[in-house]
């Protein structure tokens, strides 16, 4: 089962929520990465709440890229996404594992430490929007609801669990987003913070209804109890990296026909093979360049000299 987002509107227009089930897209970076049980609820959390803000996106061209660059175990944590909340991401050291907190639970603040969080929004063409706030708790929810309060000026709720099983697997993954929208009523607003108490548990939530298509509903249900809404739409997601051989050939390119050569002189100095090795940090994917690749990468470069 794939995961998905549902976007959802108060029938007032207070409020615009965004709802995700992440258990597939987690378990798919888990794969990857190989990550130690508190980097996968990391790097989980990120990946989920990056796909839920990048399908606030408008276009199809806009991508979104969430750094989190704190000085805990787990170094910085990268994620990216379409506008269509497809995300990839990446943890720099994906085996940090600080012990769990006094109740049990995986502490994910001390292996994302102090520091900043930055977003960038890449709308096409234009210059891209960038924003950072100082990280509140490392925690990541707490941390995006500062982003949007202090950089947006949106009032925003954010809730995200992760929940790692004795395998090492992820057994129940998802989040929410609530975001206030101008005139909001009052009487709305109390509700939602009421609600809200309700969703500390958000983890074991997603796990109780992981097998289930409606596990964003039960959710829905929870954090809207009480307000009339109206379900927008419901969008399939997935773990889903963009590089290919062509794009790393491009960045091979772009260091130019010499720098590219001396690379595959100094592999062969060391004893390696004749070749340039370029692997995608998100996927894992290995692309390899040989002498006669680069060759031919510029020879079009080289008739145009010519004439």
């Amino acid at each position: 089962m794939r995961s998905k987002i549902t976007r959802i509107m108060t029938r007032d227009g207070s409020a615009r929520v965004h709802i995700i089930e992440s258990r597939d897209i987690v378990n798919e970076a888990i794969r990857i990465h190989g990550t130690a049980p508190t980097a996968s609820a990391a790097l989980g959390r990120l990946l989920t709440v990056g796909s839920m803000i990048g399908c606030m996106l408008g276009e199809k061209t806009d991508a979104l890229t969430l750094t989190l660059d704190g000085d805990g175990e787990a170094g910085k944590l990268i994620v990216s996404s379409d506008w269509l909340g497809n995300v990839r991401g990446y943890i720099e050291n994906p085996l940090a594992d600080p012990p769990a907190k006094p109740n049990g639970k995986l502490d994910v603040g001390a292996a994302v430490g102090s520091g900043m969080m930055r977003v960038i929004r890449d709308c096409g063409g234009n210059e891209p929007h960038i924003g950072s706030v100082e990280l509140v708790s490392g925690e990541i929810a707490e941390d995006v609801a500062a982003y949007f309060a202090q950089s947006e000026q949106i009032p925003t709720l954010c809730a995200l669990g992760v929940l790692i099983g004795k395998n090492a697997d992820c057994i129940g993954a998802g989040g929410i987003i609530v975001q206030l929208l101008p005139f909001a009523d009052e009487s709305i607003i109390s509700k939602l913070e009421k609600n809200a108490e309700r969703l500390t548990d958000i983890s074991g939530i997603f796990s109780r209804y992981a097998e289930s298509d409606k596990a964003n509903l039960f959710v829905a249900d929870i954090a809207l109890d009480g307000i009339e809404y109206d379900l927008f739409d419901e969008i399939e997601v997935e773990y889903k990296c963009t590089c290919s051989r062509e794009r790393t050939g491009n960045a091979v390119h772009s260091i130019g026909k010499k720098e590219a050569l001396s690379l595959i002189e100094e592999a062969v100095a060391e004893g390696k093979e004749p070749v340039i090795e370029v692997g995608c940090r998100f996927c894992g994917n290995n692309y390899v360049f040989t002498k006669e690749d680069v060759e031919e990468m510029f020879a079009d470069n080289n008739k145009n000299e010519e004439v």
